[in-house]
């Protein structure tokens, strides 16, 4: 799979994906139009061990269901009927993966796709 899953409002995912030069056979998906498949969420639960390190706490919505969230599933269940639930930008290409926006994780992004 080669594909990034970003919002195209946001500001930060704009910034990350402006810094790199990205090969050309990678998809660019609006999560907002397309949501993330099931499937790769379960790729990216075995890539990083649970869907709530894919799991964006810092949605606005994540304090109304906060206390609702009992399990790891629950976390899988949010993502998928809420994209602001999912970390972004989701990067996967040739078995690199990359979530989030932290500055470690950025700069590995860096480094895999050549810095523009």
């Amino acid at each position: 799979m080669k594909r990034v899953y970003q919002l195209s409002t946001c500001s930060t995912c704009k910034r990350i994906l402006a810094s790199v030069t990205w090969p050309a056979d990678i998809a660019v998906v609006d999560i907002k139009l397309h949501s993330i498949p099931a499937e790769v969420l379960d790729d990216l639960k075995t890539q990083y061990g649970s869907y709530e390190a894919v799991f964006s706490k810092k949605a606005r919505r994540y304090m109304e269901v906060k206390a609702s969230i009992t399990c790891d599933d629950d976390y899988k269940a949010l993502i998928l009927s809420d994209y602001t639930f999912l970390r972004r930008p989701v990067i996967i290409y040739e078995g690199f993966y990359s979530v989030g926006n932290d500055r470690s994780v950025v700069e590995q992004v860096q480094e895999r796709f050549k810095a523009s």
